[in-house]
């Protein structure tokens, strides 16, 4: 009896350490103490609005401001008409014919090849263009990113998850994006991107092959810089690269409107 009574013991003792021992389980490790940057906010292009950290306000000139300096460029147009610029992804000879087809119609005034004018969301990269602004939303295992501009949204999984190939089967106009950090870099990979989505502004074809490589960081306070690297074995002859620089807006400038595309299409004369 003695012995039961000490073997009784012994167990209750190794459950107490055991019922102690939770909070060491690997399970349960803190998680580690390194911070990354804090991304969320309100942005707007500094290529479309300038260097202020807020959009431009229409209206009159401040009394006593100095005259804007004259233009060192003629206006941008997107309709092709002044030839492809240097700038855009470098295609292949089969897909510079197929962007012939393209310019023509636009040049012609035709919405045919402009996925815009049909209400569709812009497809990657070119809905980081931004026109109207973006609100980041970051959490613990995602980023998201929303667009004024026709209401786009995209999605970065930064928790580790990957495609599968049922993503992969099923494209999207923002393509499927995971993510992890390098120090205070954000580094994104986006693929099952459509082939009919907008690639940039004047419509250059890509083919289902196109992958995006984003490196997001902030470049000063408020500041944040995305370079972009986009491929396709089948469109490009190289890869294209690509930088955008957002600034953080303040209150009351930080916020965004509805774009309500559809209602205009249904308010648009003519429709049917």
């Amino acid at each position: 009896m003695r012995s039961l009574f000490k073997f009784i013991g012994s167990a209750a003792l190794s459950g107490s350490v055991l019922l102690a021992m939770p909070t060491l389980l690997p399970a349960q490790t803190p998680a580690p103490t390194a911070t990354v940057p804090d991304f969320s906010g309100v942005y707007f292009n500094v290529q479309n609005l300038g260097v202020g950290s807020d959009p431009a306000k229409p209206g009159k000139p401040e009394p006593g401001a100095a005259p804007p300096p004259p233009p060192r460029s003629s206006a941008p147009v997107n309709d092709g008409s002044k030839g492809r610029p240097p700038n855009l992804p470098p295609l292949t000879e089969e897909y510079l014919a197929k962007y012939d087809v393209v310019a023509k119609s636009r040049t012609a005034g035709l919405s045919e090849y402009d996925s815009s004018a049909k209400c569709l969301p812009p497809g990657m990269p070119f809905m980081m263009g931004m026109v109207y602004g973006m609100e980041i939303m970051q959490s613990r295992d995602r980023i998201t990113i929303f667009s004024e501009w026709m209401d786009a949204l995209r999605r970065i999984y930064i928790d580790g998850r990957k495609p599968t190939q049922k993503h992969l089967d099923d494209p999207t106009f923002a393509g499927y994006s995971t993510g992890h950090w390098e120090g205070d870099t954000l580094v994104v990979e986006t693929v099952a991107i459509r082939p009919d989505g907008q690639l940039d502004g004047l419509g250059s074809p890509h083919s289902d092959q196109t992958t995006v490589t984003e490196r997001i960081r902030f470049v000063g306070p408020g500041l944040l810089e995305d370079r972009m690297t986009v491929k396709d074995p089948k469109a490009f002859t190289r890869p294209w690269e690509s930088t955008r620089t957002y600034r953080r807006a303040s209150p009351p400038n930080d916020e965004l409107r509805e774009f309500a595309c559809a209602e205009g299409l249904v308010l648009a004369p003519g429709y049917h």
